[in-house]
């Protein structure tokens, strides 16, 4: 899919989802083709593509800190981390699809 539909679809600035998608190609969660038909596609199934592996490439370490901030915080991140951990992007994306009422369509 171009990045401008996709920009253009969730009111994202471009240049800012430029950054983010260069991150995730180079980690090798997306791969991307230039030209007139080009645009960006998962390198691995949306279904082995987890959101805390997203969120981590983009972000860094969730909850780095929180050790320093003492035990309630490492066991809230350590929650936080197994639901993110659980929830893919092919899940996000039939929630998504869900709510906006579309048929999702499985090959």
């Amino acid at each position: 899919m171009p990045i401008g539909e996709i920009a253009k679809a969730r009111a994202i600035p471009v240049q800012f989802l430029e950054g983010l998608f260069a991150t995730l190609r180079r980690a090798g969660v997306l791969q991307s083709q230039r030209g007139v038909k080009g645009g960006y596609r998962f390198a691995r199934p949306p279904a082995e593509v987890t959101v805390l592996e997203v969120v981590e490439l983009l972000e860094g370490e969730l909850g780095a800190e929180a050790e320093a901030s003492g035990p309630v915080w490492l066991e809230a991140v350590a929650a936080v981390k197994g639901v993110l951990r659980a929830t893919t992007i092919a899940d996000v994306a039939e929630s998504e699809a869900e709510l906006a009422g579309s048929p999702m369509y499985y090959i």
